[in-house]
């Protein structure tokens, strides 16, 4: 989708891009060192915005541990960060299923011995009016973005508590205080994992663990293809700014708030979204005429 010609936007997703020789080389405000000597695990880390911050954190000196349902994609992206010289390794997980979120934990604390960051960025929805959705695709999404974001990071805390390491959660929600519409079931769900890490962020401070979550606005990735062009035609109009984001925007956003510069932060919710949390609406299934002017 070609981003508001008015804007020109600096960093938006279209001089940004989306493959891996972009990731590769897009400008970075952080010390190539930032994250040297942490290891990070990203959860749906060989797409979007999960793809886009497994890319920063490597090239900002982390082991990068990719975590996702296709071997396939996980291995392609984990050669690709190879051929930068990028310190990576990949491992599937059903993060939907507690005992395969486990057996991921033993294996990056089996194979990296520690854990820094844990950044949940897999989940998945699809468009549709809410009352026509079904009992299996209402809990699919559910189980998917609340259950399994949940099951990650109590898996990750036990560890950080046994093993007394400190830690940090960043996980990846929705805009919930504008209109986004089309999607209750992600919204209902997402909006669950706000208020589970605000809550978690004052339960486990005492573990050193901070939890905070970053809100994406309107972010151009590949999942795009699931709405339609006219729906996705209106999105630069979702926020002041007018214009759509990049997954490296909230990238850098997970570099902050996940590492070293933020350790006086937790419970929070950081909005990458051009100021829609505060006016605009999205409608993924597209604008009913009846709201229409």
């Amino acid at each position: 989708m070609a981003n508001d010609s008015k804007t020109g936007a600096p960093g938006s997703s279209e001089q940004i891009g989306l493959d891996d020789d972009a990731l590769a080389t897009s400008p970075t405000i952080y010390a190539p060192d930032a994250f040297a000597g942490h290891v990070v695990l990203v959860s749906g880390g060989a797409g979007g915005i999960g793809r886009a911050t497994a890319w920063l954190l490597g090239r900002l000196g982390a082991r990068v541990v990719i975590a996702g349902r296709k071997r396939d994609r996980i291995d392609a992206l984990v050669s690709a960060l190879a051929e930068r010289e990028i310190a990576a390794s990949g491992i599937v997980v059903d993060i939907r299923r507690p005992e395969s979120v486990d057996a991921l934990f033993d294996k990056v604390w089996e194979t990296q011995g520690r854990l820094d960051l844990l950044v949940n960025s897999a989940g998945g929805q699809f468009p549709q009016a809410a009352i026509d959705f079904s009992e299996k695709g209402w809990n699919a999404v559910i189980d998917t973005n609340l259950n399994g974001t949940w099951f990650m990071m109590q898996a990750a805390a036990r560890r950080w508590r046994d093993s007394k390491q400190p830690g940090s959660i960043v996980n990846i929600v929705v805009v919930t205080r504008h209109g986004l519409y089309g999607v209750a079931h992600t919204v209902a769900a997402r909006a669950g994992v706000i208020g589970l890490s605000q809550n978690l962020a004052v339960e486990w401070a005492p573990l050193d663990i901070r939890v905070n979550c970053i809100a994406p606005g309107a972010i151009e990735t590949e999942g795009w293809k699931v709405y339609t062009p006219e729906a996705r035609a209106q999105y630069y109009r979702s926020n002041p700014m007018m214009r759509t984001g990049s997954p490296w925007e909230v990238a850098e956003a997970c570099a902050y708030l996940g590492g070293p510069a933020a350790g006086y932060v937790t419970g929070e919710v950081f909005h990458v979204a051009g100021g829609s949390q505060h006016w605009g609406e999205t409608w993924t299934t597209g604008k009913p005429d009846y709201f229409q002017e």
